[in-house]
């Protein structure tokens, strides 16, 4: 499948790696602007840069996705469908209706529960025994859109950010390639979020 990608962090790697190593066209890999960093404040790459860099990948990082140039500029790839994981930015209208499949959003948590930022956090915190991953359509409201698929696991009475953040990659890494290859034989069917349980 012919796709663009948008991410930024660590929990995005596995995601367009899992992407590129079964063999998805990856037109472009989008990713927020290089950050400074330490006492010098050198510029450092994001991870998802880095990955897309040493895999000789088409890397864009836009100020801001909205702007019109950088909108034409995604409508010229002609993606099939955009991949999102932890980007970090609102996409706008004209870029969720671009893709004939739509955009399609890995979140950390069972949605319609732990919307928005730092569900792995929120999770933990709250006290949770299981969680998981949920990939989505997306829409123009904070990870409102129609559910694609969703796959949970148990979370370890010892277990903390850091080891919860790298079962759950792993998994997105599942989970995507089995949405984008349920999307492609139909045997997926989108179905809305219950907003009560949000």
């Amino acid at each position: 499948m012919r796709l663009v990608f948008m991410g930024t962090p660590e929990f995005a790697v596995p995601v367009v790696e899992g992407l590129y190593a079964y063999g998805h066209e990856i037109l472009g890999v989008v990713t927020q602007r290089d950050k400074p960093k330490g006492r010098g404040q050198k510029l450092f790459p994001t991870p998802v840069k880095v990955f897309a860099l040493t895999n000789n990948l088409k890397v864009f990082q836009p100020v801001k996705v909205r702007e019109p140039e950088f909108v034409e500029l995604l409508r010229s790839l002609k993606p099939e469908a955009i991949v999102v994981a932890a980007f970090g930015q609102i996409l706008p209208k004209d870029i969720l209706d671009l893709p004939p499949l739509g955009c399609i959003n890995v979140h950390a948590s069972l949605l319609p529960k732990l919307r928005g930022a730092a569900p792995i956090n929120w999770v933990l915190l709250n006290g949770e025994e299981k969680t998981g991953i949920t990939t989505m359509l997306m829409d123009e409201g904070m990870d409102t859109g129609p559910i694609l698929l969703q796959r949970e696991i148990k979370i370890a009475p010892d277990e903390t950010a850091g080891s919860l953040h790298d079962k759950l990659a792993n998994l997105g890494r599942e989970v995507i390639l089995e949405t984008l290859s349920g999307l492609t034989k139909r045997t997926i069917a989108p179905r809305t979020q219950d907003n009560h349980l949000a």
